[in-house]
């Protein structure tokens, strides 16, 4: 009798291993999931402890492994819900902050610089703090018009505008103009990042992403925005 007794107690035990397990595995699928491991694990626990031999019990510190276990692993898929659930959440909300952007103008990373009735505008991005910053703005052939002395800046998101003003005092003409940056602590290069204006037409999300999109340089991401206009 012993020694069926101790077959069924050992079919058991691994069968709650496999029901730990089964539960384990598919933490991050639904929760009725993880309430049938559960059910599982409960009454295969119950039938180990009905066909215990009364002479080797079933040892105190296995049973509290396999509670902690199922307990961790209902913990666990549990806080998957809640972080998805979180991860739902933060999407539309990021959603509808997108759409609120539309038809606004936004500072994001790149070098264009459009001139149009003689005022252009754009932005740098300053690592650190410059006791100098020079804009160099160059005409769609390569060559510089004008060197724009911004002066002192801290670190973080600037605007600038330009006047179509050339070097030579000379206006230059409307159209699509480059720009970028010098920024100097004392004598010790400072990063900076040239912005460019764009229009924000439309939102896109895919899955958990969401982009906007601002014409011909195509889709950015909301982390991409430094400042709105």
């Amino acid at each position: 009798m012993t020694s069926t007794v101790s077959a069924a107690t050992g079919n058991s035990s691994a069968a709650i291993y496999d029901a730990i397990n089964v539960s384990s595995s598919g933490a991050g699928k639904t929760s009725a999931t993880s309430s049938d491991a559960q059910d599982r694990f409960l009454k295969l626990l119950t039938t180990q402890l009905q066909n215990q031999d009364p002479l080797n019990p079933l040892d105190n510190a296995q049973m509290t492994s396999q509670l902690a276990q199922i307990s961790t692993v209902d913990g666990i898929t549990k806080l998957n819900a809640t972080l998805q659930s979180l991860v739902n959440s933060s999407s539309q909300s990021q959603t509808l902050q997108a759409a609120s952007l539309v038809g606004h103008s936004v500072l994001v990373p790149g070098g264009s610089l459009s001139l149009s009735q003689g005022q252009g505008v754009g932005g740098v991005d300053l690592a650190g703090p410059a006791d100098d910053v020079v804009a160099t703005i160059k005409d769609a052939n390569g060559l510089t018009v004008r060197n724009l002395d911004l002066g002192k800046m801290a670190s973080g998101t600037h605007t600038f505008s330009w006047d179509g003003k050339a070097d030579n005092g000379a206006t230059a003409a409307d159209g699509a103009y480059s720009v970028s940056f010098a920024a100097k602590q004392g004598s010790v290069a400072v990063g900076a990042t040239a912005l460019e204006l764009a229009l924000v037409t439309s939102v896109a999300q895919t899955g958990t992403s969401v982009s906007l999109n601002i014409g011909a340089k195509g889709m950015v991401t909301l982390a991409d925005v430094k400042q709105i206009i």
